[in-house]
């Protein structure tokens, strides 16, 4: 399928653009600047795009993004530190956001004769974000189905919508993805904090797929406790 990847420049969506590089045809990927704090993930999804020879759409929705406030991604919020299931996470959801992109993402996909848009939801986002959870992303497809009538029917494709972070952490180390390109951190330092909730889930996920993580942290052992380990 012809897919174009809606890549953050996470852990999660660089694996998935190398799945698909690997297994179907990639056709570019699409980021999002909504003005989030950790605005260097985007610099990893260009370097990921141009790591893949493919395209990078980067869409400027910062004007949107000040509209969606409350988030400590957006926000003058301090980004909590801790596990991620955590309740205090919830800070973190800036609303409608999966939505508003993948809403970008399908006529951009339309208009260049896509197949399939691919985004990385994964199970672990569940409890704290509605727009990654399978009720959505189906209901969305559907929506997408109907907006688009007579112009293409195309595919969300969501392979870790049901499985974990460390399912994508050894899935990643198969393919052979590179994780020193890819940036997690909510904080957006100058490397990895190792103590905020995607740090810790990071750094959970490579150690319950049993992978070397090669992510140099500020923290490197804070993940231990919030994680009982």
């Amino acid at each position: 399928m012809k897919t174009l990847v809606i890549c953050s420049g996470g852990m999660d969506s660089v694996t998935l653009a190398h799945k698909i590089a690997q297994e179907n045809e990639l056709i570019g990927l699409i980021s999002f600047d909504y003005g989030q704090r950790h605005k260097k993930e985007l610099d990893y999804a260009k370097a990921c795009a141009d790591a893949l020879n493919t395209e990078h759409i980067l869409i400027d929705i910062t004007n949107i993004g000040r509209q969606l406030t409350g988030s400590a991604l957006t926000d003058n919020i301090d980004v909590p530190d801790g596990h991620y299931a955590e309740d205090t996470m919830k800070i973190t959801v800036v609303p409608n956001r999966n939505a508003i992109m993948l809403t970008i993402a399908y006529g951009i996909a339309s208009a260049r004769g896509a197949e399939a848009v691919a985004t990385a939801v994964h199970g672990g986002d569940h409890f704290i974000y509605p727009d990654c959870r399978p009720a959505f992303t189906e209901s969305f497809e559907e929506m997408q189905r109907n907006a688009l009538e007579g112009m293409g029917e195309i595919k969300l494709y969501t392979p870790y919508v049901r499985v974990s972070k460390a399912d994508i952490a050894a899935e990643g180390a198969k393919l052979g993805v590179d994780h020193t390109k890819s940036w997690s951190c909510y904080k957006g330092g100058d490397i990895h904090c190792g103590r905020c909730g995607t740090c810790v889930e990071r750094r959970e996920a490579f150690h319950l797929a049993g992978v070397d993580d090669p992510t140099t942290y500020a923290d490197p052992n804070f993940w231990k406790g919030a994680c009982n380990v």
